[in-house]
């Protein structure tokens, strides 16, 4: 029985984060920005409570995460419930990203499922000869005046008349940035009839483990205050003797501090939010 409900836990676990995964990204870019709402916040919160503690081994088992209206274990303790801190001073990076990137890549696998629909829908509608519900409602947003949207139009004209470059590199570099093209790129990859495989393969490595990875880096660097002030102290030293960077260098990092508190502030407001409901 503690072995069944063990199994239940990991499921749930792994069900929440593919499905927030999957609102990210579907609806062509409109879904929730699961990423600012709960995988942000969760791992904003779990960097920080390391730093505190001195000490990574927080969680009661790996799906001691943020849940649907369940909070975490370890963010109410308090840092002598799990122990003297390990780390006197600089946590390993690696040691925090290893805590949390079961639940990014899970979160990415589900932005990666998210693209799917558009691609299987342009793709049954390329096959019947007609039009695509998807591609009519692009060509009408990016029809509107805009910078993004003159981007958008540029980028449809140029991959409709370069279909040979819808390939496995271009589809993972699209996947790999966060950018409002993968969309396009998606529907067209389905108008051309772009093999499934290459689509999602390349989709799959770009969104769950690049994009994914790179996030995660920028939030526990953000969050990791010994991290980043070692990270500062190694730009202040590049740029502090390139001619027109010394002068703007202070102003630069101040403002890098304001955002990271920003950040931190926000992230502590939207978990405990979504903890209450």
């Amino acid at each position: 029985m503690q072995h069944m409900q063990e199994l239940l836990w990991y499921a749930r676990f792994g069900l929440w984060w593919v499905i927030l995964g999957v609102a990210s990204s579907i609806g062509l870019g409109s879904g929730l920005h699961t990423f600012v709402l709960y995988l942000g916040p969760h791992i904003a919160l779990f960097t920080m409570k390391a730093v505190q503690c001195g000490r990574v081994d927080l969680k009661s088992a790996p799906y001691d995460t943020i849940l649907l209206k369940r909070r975490p274990s370890w963010l109410e303790k308090e840092c002598l419930e799990f122990g003297p801190p390990i780390y006197q001073e600089t946590i390993p990076f690696s040691k925090i990203l290893h805590e949390v990137h079961l639940e990014a890549v899970l979160w990415g696998i589900g932005t990666a499922l998210g693209e799917l629909p558009p691609y299987f829908i342009s793709r049954a509608a390329s096959m019947s000869g007609q039009k695509v519900e998807e591609l009519a409602e692009l060509d009408a947003s990016i029809s509107k005046e805009g910078f993004l949207s003159s981007i958008l139009r540029r980028a449809k004209r140029w991959l409709m008349s370069h279909s040979q470059y819808l390939n496995f590199p271009t589809i993972l570099l699209l996947a790999s940035v966060p950018n409002p093209l993968f969309d396009l790129a998606g529907i067209l990859c389905g108008q051309f009839n772009v093999p499934f495989w290459k689509f999602f393969l390349a989709t799959l490595i770009g969104k769950a483990i690049i994009k994914v990875y790179m996030q995660t880096t920028l939030v526990i660097t953000l969050c990791n205050n010994q991290l980043l002030e070692l990270v500062e102290e190694r730009l202040v030293w590049v740029f502090s003797n390139s001619p027109g960077v010394s002068s703007i260098l202070p102003s630069l990092v101040t403002k890098l501090k304001t955002a990271k508190d920003k950040f931190l502030m926000a992230s502590v407001a939207t978990s405990a939010s979504s903890a209450a409901k």
